[in-house]
């Protein structure tokens, strides 16, 4: 049984006067002409907007391509489907009967459509800044994570560097798997490193993504190493 609409609302800390806005917003395109796509529409504009604008401010010194990478590694399907089970958001999608059998609550593409609409549908409840706002709470963390320093260079480019400078073979890559419809293909990549005897599965909607992906995972673990 579908979790009430009305619950998931109060754990994300909203408040609808519509709620069957919020309602719509959880409402995916399998269950009929009435869904969340027009709200995800509305939603990923301003999460765009409101992410540059919170880059732009925080990093003042940074140029337009840095800027365009670091929202990039913020607004993207696989960060947003990651926010999106942190919150459970999965347990009160309302899903036609073939997309509950093919587990669509699960799938990276149905999650970050549902986490945009519900954006979409604050600004149609209580206005941009209301929106603005929680968008703002929801990825504080993140935000508060990223650093200049990592960012000069794509992950795969400064792993790369990273292992030449130590004189260690290259990582290698190593497409594991590759799933869904022509349009919303979902891509698994390893990276291994033979020398550091360690391996990151990396997910993305291309194999380049899901490269960089696995990249960053890799990079991610040595930072963690002792200098």
């Amino acid at each position: 049984m579908i979790k009430s609409p009305k619950i998931l609302c109060k754990k994300l800390g909203l408040s609808f006067s519509q709620l069957e806005l919020f309602t719509l917003a959880l409402t995916h395109r399998s269950i009929g002409s009435k869904n969340n796509e027009r709200l995800e529409f509305l939603g990923d504009s301003i999460l765009g907007f409101v992410i540059a604008e919170a880059l732009y401010n925080k990093f003042p010194h940074a140029d337009e391509g840095i800027l365009s990478r670091l929202r990039a590694s913020l607004v993207n399907q696989t960060s947003l489907a990651e926010l999106a089970r942190k919150h459970k958001i999965g347990d009160y999608l309302i899903l036609g009967s073939g997309e509950l059998k093919s587990g669509g609550y699960r799938r990276d593409s149905i999650l970050s459509d549902a986490l945009e609409a519900i954006m979409g549908a604050i600004i149609k409840d209580q206005g941009i800044e209301a929106c603005k706002a929680w968008i703002l709470t929801l990825f504080a963390e993140r935000l508060d994570g990223l650093s200049l320093d990592n960012w000069q260079k794509d992950p795969k480019t400064r792993l790369q560097e990273h292992m030449q400078a130590r004189q260690i073979d290259i990582p290698k890559y190593k497409l594991i798997s590759e799933s869904g419809l022509a349009h919303e293909k979902t891509f698994q990549v390893e990276c291994s490193v033979d020398l550091l005897k360690i391996k990151f599965i990396g997910v993305g909607a291309s194999r380049k993504k899901a490269e960089q992906h696995a990249a960053e995972l890799m990079l991610q673990e040595i930072a963690k190493e002792p200098k």
